[in-house]
This record gives structure tokens, sequence and C-alpha cells, in this order.
């Protein structure tokens, strides 16, 4: 296992103000980037990238409520993108951040396309990870599926196999370390030692309950709303949720700056450390982030 980047732990209160929540603080002498997770994962996530990029931007990675060292919502209709990107409008004031590139994987690439709707002037760059304004009903219909079941390991093993059983096909190339890193970055022990989600399991219930037309609503106007933003994105070549066609609608439709890398043997969602998505990135970086 590669050595993690060093941060220091921020805590913030929510934008509504009920929740106190918590981003990792990568110190960087560039300008800052907010990296964003998917649905069931937490800051942790970025780890792989942070390696790569940390010293050469300040990356602010948050645990999203209801994930990792955050805060549970009690009111679960709140695990939602709008209410997560004005949390996250908070987390950038809470350390007097005025602007910075976004980088979110799945549903921290929604949260960052409303985030730079809302407040454009707030926001520079996009990277998104196999995400876009169409999704796939086959990857939208997996992700429910294993999202909505309850989860509890006896060991570090057993959480390591069931990464495996869920992720192997994003991963078709990983062995067992890789398998149990990944489980320790998306998985905690509890108090009686059993290994468990670091998530609420109500967030699973919410997509559970979620009809499948709000499972994959239309984003192609918030998508032209974007017309003029530098964007990259980065698709698993098997991806089942971001499709090629989707990928290059988007291309068409957009008219700033616009880039596009798929990663071989790679599904839903890309790790970001993989060398070809690594060199975009920062490739990407230099010309629109400085």
């Amino acid at each position: 296992m590669t050595g993690e980047a060093a941060f220091r732990a921020h805590a913030y209160r929510s934008a509504d103000g009920r929740l106190d929540l918590y981003a990792r603080d990568y110190p960087g002498e560039g300008p800052p980037l907010l990296l964003m997770h998917g649905l069931t994962r937490n800051s942790a996530d970025f780890a792989p990238l942070a390696r790569h990029l940390a010293g050469h931007y300040r990356l602010i990675v948050p645990d999203q409520r209801g994930r990792g060292l955050s805060d549970w919502d009690d009111q679960p209709a709140n695990y939602r993108p709008d209410i997560y990107a004005a949390d996250m409008f908070a987390l950038l004031d809470s350390l007097e951040i005025e602007k910075a590139g976004l980088i979110g994987t799945s549903m921290g690439g929604l949260i960052a396309m409303i985030m730079a709707v809302i407040k454009p002037q707030r926001v520079g760059s996009l990277i998104l990870n196999d995400v876009g304004p169409h999704l796939e009903p086959e990857g939208l219909a997996r992700i429910q599926n294993y999202a909505s079941g309850s989860a509890s390991f006896a060991s570090w093993d057993e959480a390591a196999e069931r990464s495996a059983a869920i992720n192997g096909q994003a991963f078709p190339e990983f062995g067992p370390e890789d398998w149990q890193e990944f489980a320790r970055r998306t998985c905690q022990a509890t108090a009686n030692g059993a290994i468990v989600p670091a998530c609420d399991p109500a967030i699973g219930a919410v997509i559970a309950s979620t009809p499948p037309q709000q499972a994959a609503p239309d984003l192609w106007p918030l998508w032209a709303m974007l017309a003029d933003r530098p964007v990259l994105v980065i698709r698993g070549g098997c991806s089942d949720v971001l499709s090629a066609a989707t990928v290059a609608q988007m291309a068409q439709q957009h008219s700033g700056p616009f880039e596009a890398v798929a990663l071989a043997n790679r599904g839903h969602a890309p790790l970001l450390d993989e060398p070809e998505a690594v060199g975009a990135i920062c490739a990407f970086l230099a010309q629109h982030e400085g």
C-alpha cells in the first residue's frame, strides 16, 4: 500500500446549520480544488488521486453528510444533490475560499454541475468522473441494488471479498491487496468489532425508494447551462453508467473547452490514479487552473 498524502482535518457546519461535517484539507501551492465523492463513498475515495495532486494544489475533500466522519442526517430526505451543493458552498465559506475547481465522481459530478449553475462565479473548471447529463438505467439499477442492502462483515477479509463481488467488473485487474485497500477506504470498524460501510444505511433506503424516472432525470438542460465551462470527462471504458454515446453528445453540445478520456479495463467509476487519468487531469488543470 502506497503511503497517504498528509492532510489536516477540518470541521464545519452544514448549510442548514444542523450537522457537523468533516473534510480533509491537503496543503498545496496551487489554487484550491474541491473533490467530491460518489453515493456511498467518502473522502478516502480520493486518497489515490491525492498522492499525485497534493502539494501542487490545495485539495479540499469532504465527507458528504451521512458519510465517513460527517454527521448522519435524521431527515433522510435531505440526502440529495442540491442539499449537498449547499453544504459545499458552506465548506468553501468556512475555509474562506472564494473560487475552486471541481472534481466529482459519479454523484459528486452531479453536485459539481449544480454548483457551477447556481453560483458560476465561485467555480472554475470541472472534471467529471464517469458521470454526465444522461445516466444509463442498467447502471443505475445496479447501484440501487447494492446501495439498498444492509451489510456487516466479521473481518476486513470478508469486507474485501464483498467489495470485489460488487465492484469486480469495474476493476478486473485488482488483486487481494487492492481489494483490502478498497475496503478500508469504504468501510469502518464499529465498537463491537464489526466492519460496516462508512455511510448512513438510510442513504440506501432513499435510493431504493426512488422511482426510476427520478433516479435518472433529464439533465441535458443543466448541461446546456455549462456550455462555456472548461470540462474534462473521464469515463470508464466498460462503464454501465456513462456511455460513449453520451460523452460524444456532451462534446457536441459544448461550446467551451472540452476533453474526454476513456480508461481501458475500468467500469464505474475509475479511481483516478490510473496513469492515463492522472496525465489527463494534470494537463487539464495546468491549462485551466494554473
